[in-house]
């Protein structure tokens, strides 16, 4: 057994899960759209989590982006990351990029390795941080805390687990655990009641969430919780181990709007970031220079 409890927890139950199929995305490239089929109310703070890989010849050239955070984690492979803005990096399996669009940023993501395989979450910005200053951050999976006990191994990426604390911090508050359970071990994650939360399935076929008498959910499959404080999962495989990510937030309870590279809080707003971007104004002045 993982982590602990009182007895006046209050334990989340699975209240919508689906499987993320895969699919093709331009020439080259796959994706599982994680969480696009899934009432984004439920999911407040989060927009967007896709399951990507693609060949040495594809990739996504110079693009726009505003008014959220990401986080990239690979899985396998590497990806090689550039800006406008003068910055470059390359980030491999189990390395994490923290990218803060804010009000700007223009960048390509391209493939280092033919196999390669990462995900990529997008988290919203309340309105009053939607346009700050751009920036990115690399960290190395040396330097990702983790911890191990009875059976459960956890990454903490952002929040705490098992003891640990992620010595980063995201705008919008955000809790992002990877656990791998080994067969016949069990976790129990503490989660503030107020926040979001949400399992996306790595690897595994026989992971029970919410409460041990619920059916098994096999891998790429996304689970979202109800309320409570809680977070249990068991790994009822006797011969795989089950790999999942934990992510959690505070919901920021405003009106969202995305189209394409854009998150905001209005269409008038996206309006005026596709204007600010075809005329390198407001956030996108470097882009008369690509």
């Amino acid at each position: 057994m993982s982590g602990s409890s009182d007895s006046n927890s209050v334990q989340r139950i699975v209240i919508k899960k689906v499987l993320a199929k895969l699919q093709k995305e331009g020439e080259g490239t796959v994706v599982r759209n994680v969480i696009t089929e899934i009432d984004r109310e439920l999911l407040d703070p989060f927009v967007l989590l896709v399951e990507f890989s693609f060949s040495l010849s594809a990739g996504f050239p110079d693009h726009p982006h505003r008014g959220f955070e990401s986080v990239t984690y690979m899985l396998q492979g590497g990806i090689i990351h550039k800006d406008l803005r003068g910055h470059k990096s390359t980030i491999q399996a189990g390395d994490v990029q923290w990218m803060t669009a804010g009000r700007g940023i223009i960048h390509s993501e391209f493939p280092e390795q033919e196999v390669n395989n990462g995900l990529q979450l997008w988290i919203n910005l309340p309105s009053i941080h939607r346009m700050i200053e751009p920036k990115n951050l690399e960290l190395s999976s040396s330097k990702i805390p983790r911890a191990e006990e009875d059976g459960v191994e956890v990454k903490v990426i952002a929040g705490d687990s098992m003891g640990i604390k992620s010595p980063f911090y995201t705008t919008t508050p955000i809790m992002f655990l990877d656990f791998t359970l080994k067969p016949g071990s069990q976790t129990h994650q503490t989660v503030p009641e107020s926040w979001t939360a949400f399992a996306y399935i790595i690897e595994g076929d026989e992971g029970v969430f919410g409460s041990l008498n619920s059916s098994a959910i096999s891998a790429h499959h996304v689970v979202v919780f109800g309320t409570g404080d809680l977070v249990s999962v068991w790994n009822k495989s006797t011969s795989s181990s089950l790999r999942f990510l934990l992510i959690a937030g505070e919901p920021i309870g405003e009106n969202v709007v995305q189209c394409g590279p854009f998150v905001m809080n209005s269409q008038a707003e996206i309006d005026m970031a596709f204007d600010d971007y075809q005329n390198a104004k407001n956030g996108f002045e470097m882009a008369k220079s690509s």
